[in-house]
């Protein structure tokens, strides 16, 4: 068997508070193949971004190891870091430079000269040529997250990182990121992503992991997480209020409503309830679970297990 492209090996973090310690990461296993595009979703505070601070090495795990192709992030830091292109959350850019200047810095910190041909190859995928001598201060919000993958890519590392890359983004910069991020994926580059919009983690991931609280409540392909989803979803519009039994298991969103119904005579138990207590249906449809239905799922088992 081929070793991991990154291996989490029995990882837990502490963070010191006024009471005494936080524990964000409880004695986390996780092996991301070679060439593999892996999803890690989980809600806000699950932990994943303290799971890829210690993969990077801008935070120490409390026990366990974290290794990259083999190296310690902590021991092997250096070598570690060099096979990864880590996209963070926050838009962290120096406004003294030109992006195309940005990019050249970004590949002197790895040792890394005369890379223009892969610069521009870079600016073009990305939709940056046209900005390549533009300051950074003059970017847009979007933009500036542009660049951001550039220089995580800038060094053509192995394994890529993309901690919530399309949050607050335009749709075009997420068909243009996804397009080009997608290629490289084919062409052997491992990806480890996370992101709250579950139809990207969907449509791009081989597998899935769901944190919670710390701990791995889930890891498996994503196609059998959604065959595994026992139930279909009635779907549909309505202005009106939810009788409170209803409400207990939708998921509303604006006037949208998703209720879980495993058959067919569930979806007419439904219907009735709907009608006696007079709530008006539209643009009703019935749809298999997606990997959102299968989410909402597991987080709320993983609730009930941790009540």
């Amino acid at each position: 068997m081929s070793q991991p492209a990154v291996s989490f090996q029995s990882v837990s973090k502490f963070y010191p508070t006024a009471n005494g310690q936080f524990q964000a990461l409880f004695d986390v296993n996780l092996d991301i193949r070679q060439g593999e595009f892996l999803g890690l979703l989980g809600p806000n505070g699950a932990g994943k971004t303290s799971l890829i601070a210690i993969l990077a090495g801008l935070a120490k795990a409390s026990s366990g190891r974290v290794l990259v192709q083999g190296f310690d992030v902590h021991q092997d830091y250096a070598q570690a870091r060099q096979r990864l292109g880590i996209v963070p959350q926050e838009l962290a850019f120096d406004p003294f430079f030109t992006v195309r200047e940005a990019l050249q810095f970004q590949s002197g910190y790895f040792g890394i000269r005369n890379n223009n041909a892969w610069i521009d190859e870079l600016l073009h995928h990305l939709g940056l040529s046209d900005k390549a001598n533009s300051n950074m201060r003059q970017l847009s919000g979007g933009m500036k997250r542009r660049v951001l993958v550039a220089q995580a890519l800038v060094h053509k590392p192995p394994i890529i990182v993309l901690d919530e890359p399309t949050a607050g983004v335009d749709v075009e910069l997420r068909q243009t990121l996804w397009h080009f991020i997608d290629r490289l994926n084919r062409e052997g580059h491992t990806v480890l992503l996370t992101t709250h919009y579950l139809e990207e983690a969907e449509a791009l991931c081989h597998r899935i992991a769901m944190l919670k609280r710390g701990r791995i409540v889930a890891l498996e392909d994503t196609t059998s997480l959604l065959s595994a989803a026992s139930h279909s979803v009635l779907q549909f519009k309505t202005d009106h209020m939810l009788p409170e039994e209803l409400m207990a298991l939708a998921r509303v969103t604006g006037r949208v409503v998703q209720i879980p119904a495993k058959e067919a005579g569930d979806v007419e138990v439904l219907l009735g309830q709907l009608r006696q207590a007079g709530v008006h249906v539209q643009d009703m449809e019935i749809r298999r679970a997606d990997l959102e239905d299968v989410f909402v799922t597991i987080m709320g088992e993983a609730g009930a297990n941790d009540a």
